[in-house]
């Protein structure tokens, strides 16, 4: 065996690359790392792409993962040639790594251009999160078959997708459930920051890429006027991320009311459960937020062109983009996507949380339902994500050993 207690002193621990794209991924990434040490008592390397997360669970990235967390068909255009030059620059140091084998996390679409580069290489591609062919683009399943080795999925309807057209599939549960969102200590946030208990606060999370701040900045903004009209005392927090702290500082000058602004990945649970109701871009952060029980409404609005093409090339088969509706079958977290995505509709409905229990109620009862559909059989994700790497490495190993 390449991992445990069996490998030869004399043996070179495997060297696992990993990728990731984005904070989400950053984050996954991290927690597989931490588990693959947990069970393995870190014997093995690690090398590749991550951000804050994954630098503290011991990864020294080659570049910034912002440099690649870009998200739109218009919106991506102009960072072309630096995608493409890290592109380049990612399959050229893998291949020069030689590792035992590579997990991608998430942004599939700068992952596929990797696994092609790295095609002939018979370096194992084991792709983290599948990419939403339940929802557009089916024919995405065949062409992610033919390039990768083994897939790990976050929800348990998606295996099936993939494994008809022959690629080998795990549902190791959704990485949120143990990201911590439900421990935060708002209490403490609220005395650290000078938040009375009277007042109202509301988290702001337009979320982690800066053309989703410039687009929903300021629908967030009108939404905050309407809400500090009516709740003059209104504190508006704002969990980002590091990179992106700036840009959010300068979005908040013009922001009604007192606002507050955090970057710090161990204050953003407590920033949440320190909130009494929240707005977000939609997306992982929705579960988050459902996970630390603060109820919100998502918002999302895409470049105009880019909705066009997307409706007219790929199809959306869904009623929701939420994923707890989605999974429920019905609009439990309110939805301002598009032409509903106006900062007075947004506003009035937070207006509507801060003033009405019952529906808060309803909303948490039911997000409750979701979460659990989220879970592995077995243990929790980040275990289920590692003890599938775990024994591809030990699969692996004995076919090298098979081959001697």
């Amino acid at each position: 065996m390449l991992i445990g207690s069996d490998v030869s002193e004399h043996e070179e621990a495997p060297l696992i690359w990993l990728i990731a794209g984005e904070p989400s991924g950053d984050l996954i990434g991290a927690r597989l790392i931490e588990a693959l040490n947990q069970q393995t008592g870190t014997r093995f390397r690690i090398a590749g792409i991550g951000g804050e997360a994954m630098a503290s669970a011991g990864l020294k990235s080659y570049f910034p993962i912002a440099d690649i967390a870009v998200m739109g068909l218009i919106e991506v255009i102009p960072k072309i040639p630096r995608i493409k030059r890290r592109m380049r620059e990612t399959i050229a140091q893998i291949r020069e790594d030689k590792p035992a084998m590579v997990v991608s996390i998430d942004v599939p679409g700068f992952c596929y251009d990797v696994w092609k580069g790295l095609r002939g290489s018979e370096i194992p591609l084991i792709h983290y999160v599948a990419p939403t062919v339940w929802a557009w683009r089916p024919d995405r399943a065949k062409k992610f078959a033919q390039e990768l080795d083994h897939l790990m999925t976050l929800l348990p309807f998606e295996p099936p997708y993939f494994e008809r057209v022959g690629l080998d599939c795990a549902f190791v549960g959704h990485p949120v459930l143990e990201g911590g969102a439900d421990k935060g200590e708002g209490q403490r946030f609220r005395e650290q920051y000078g938040i009375p208990p009277e007042d109202n606060a509301i988290c702001v999370l337009p979320g982690s890429r800066s053309g989703e701040l410039k687009r929903l900045g300021e629908v967030f903004r009108q939404a905050a006027t309407t809400v500090a009209e009516k709740y003059p005392d209104a504190v508006f927090v704002f969990p980002t991320v590091s990179y992106l702290r700036v840009q959010v500082t300068e979005l908040t000058k013009n922001w009604p009311g007192r606002t507050v602004v955090i970057s710090s990945i161990s204050e953003k649970f407590d920033a949440m459960q320190a909130c009494d109701v929240a707005m977000a871009a939609s997306g992982t952060v929705s579960l988050e937020l459902a996970m630390a029980r603060v109820p919100h409404i998502v918002a999302y609005r895409m470049n105009a062109f880019t909705v066009q093409i997307v409706k007219l090339l790929h199809g959306w088969n869904q009623n929701f983009v939420n994923l707890v509706n989605i999974l429920l079958g019905r609009e439990v977290v309110p939805e301002f996507i598009q032409e509903k995505c106006r900062g007075d509709l947004i506003g009035a409905y937070i207006c509507k949380l801060l003033e009405d229990p019952a529906t808060c109620e309803e909303q948490m009862r039911s997000v409750d339902s979701a979460l659990a559909m989220l879970y592995p059989p077995n243990g929790l994700p980040s275990d289920a994500a590692a003890s599938f790497v775990v024994a591809l490495l030990g699969a692996q190993n004995q076919t090298n050993f098979d081959k001697r």
